[in-house]
């Protein structure tokens, strides 16, 4: 991995996350309790002996920035190992990011200053665990120009992901951008679909050139799947790496966190009493950046007012008063006072929830004082006439919302 680059790429607006992404980036959304989502994806590099990582952010970078700058400087510049932050330069363009392909073409000067042989380009919001060593190990020994992660995918899902067409030696020969449906088969798996995972492993001397005739192209969108893949498998060695997981479950386990229900389910997927993505592996551990605070801490033991959390993620600095919480994800420094429910739901740092309330598959973003008696998540319609609430009844409640008659002045100077 000496000779490869990374290029992680954390720009994206993040609309379908939204209004978690109306103050930050969709990379430095909470996962976990403790983590941001573009840890894992950090740490699968660091354990994948990948040391030197460009971040390319763009829309509402602060908190991403202050995360990266405190919690992955980690590495040793002296020995050329780096993760660092390229805000948009616009060195070779006066436009933002048009595009996964634009982002890496506007930095392509400081790509060729490391002279890689490889590139391998990733997203920031996924989740998944990836050796990405053995993606490099194939695509050498198969002299490919261009390597794809591949995952195996239901024929019902084609209109998610970029389909691929693998022949029975892993070669692409076709490639199609979300299709509504198609009649392509996996070799690896006759019955399911072969899908791109967007991670894209590149010899440097064969992504130049294409970025370079790309950028030059008025009718291109500047995408890697819309535009360059599918014009490179007739032209290049391009080949499937089919996803080998480290997770070490019995399903394959990567996530897509764009959308509010992918990123709920995906919390929600790591409280079982079994969870489905192991964040306590230690041959694959997920770092991040923890600040200082005390353990958490579970008091009063009264009929009825008892501080308990069952199949819960409880991080460090939570006081569960006399409440109970349930199937739910609570970050650094949440309170939850006494009497009060939480069931299914993530409470980001720094939430107070009041005496007597009930909160039910719910999302409740940072800083956010739940007044005594609130409901939430009982009640849809009466939900959306205070909160933000998706399709599938998971309400959305940030710290701008009117949860009261006079709401409490919001300080947006406050650090992530």
């Amino acid at each position: 991995m000496k000779d490869t680059l990374g290029v992680l790429l954390a720009g994206g607006a993040g609309e379908r996350l939204y209004p978690l992404t109306r103050d930050r980036a969709k990379p430095a959304v909470t996962f976990g309790g403790m983590y941001r989502i573009i840890d894992i994806t950090l740490s699968n590099c660091v354990n994948s002996d990948l040391r030197r990582v460009y971040i390319l952010t763009q829309y509402k970078a602060l908190s991403l920035n202050r995360h990266i700058r405190e919690g992955w400087n980690i590495l040793a510049r002296e020995m050329g190992e780096f993760i660092e932050i390229l805000p948009p330069m616009k060195r070779v363009s006066e436009n933002w990011y048009m595009g996964t392909a634009d982002a890496v073409y506007q930095n392509i000067y400081s790509i060729g200053s490391e002279q890689p042989r490889h590139v391998l380009i990733l997203s920031g919001d996924h989740i998944y665990k990836m050796n990405y060593g053995l993606m490099l190990q194939q695509h050498q020994d198969s002299g490919a120009d261009v390597s794809l992660a591949t995952i195996l995918i239901d024929p019902s899902e084609t209109y998610r992901f970029g389909v691929v067409d693998v022949d029975r030696e892993g070669r692409i020969v076709g490639f199609e951008e979300k299709p509504q449906r198609t009649d392509t088969r996996s070799p690896y798996n006759p019955r399911m679909v072969s899908g791109s995972m967007g991670i894209y492993l590149f010899n440097t001397d064969v992504l130049i050139p294409v970025l370079l005739k790309d950028a030059e192209d008025p009718n291109s969108s500047h995408d890697f799947g819309h535009d360059i893949l599918p014009k490179m498998v007739d032209d290049y060695k391009v080949y499937s790496f089919n996803f080998i997981d480290e997770n070490k479950k019995e399903a394959l386990y990567w996530r897509d966190v764009g959308t509010l229900e992918a990123y709920y389910e995906a919390n929600m997927d790591i409280v079982s009493v079994s969870p489905v993505f192991n964040l306590y592996d230690e041959h694959w551990p997920i770092r991040t950046h923890q600040r200082q605070y005390p353990p958490a801490k579970f008091v009063f033991a009264e009929p009825g007012r008892m501080g308990v959390a069952m199949d819960s993620i409880v991080s460090n600095g939570c006081i569960v008063s006399g409440g109970v919480v349930r199937n739910s994800v609570l970050s650094p420094d949440v309170r939850i006072n006494s009497y009060s429910e939480v069931d299914s739901s993530i409470l980001f740092s720094h939430v107070n929830v009041g005496r007597h309330c009930r909160i039910r598959r719910a999302i409740i973003d940072r800083d956010v004082h739940i007044p005594e008696g609130t409901v939430v998540g009982y009640d849809t319609e009466a939900d959306r006439q205070r909160y933000f609430v998706t399709d599938s009844g998971i309400t959305v409640v940030t710290r701008d919302y009117s949860l009261f008659e006079n709401p409490v002045t919001v300080d947006y100077f406050t650090s992530e």
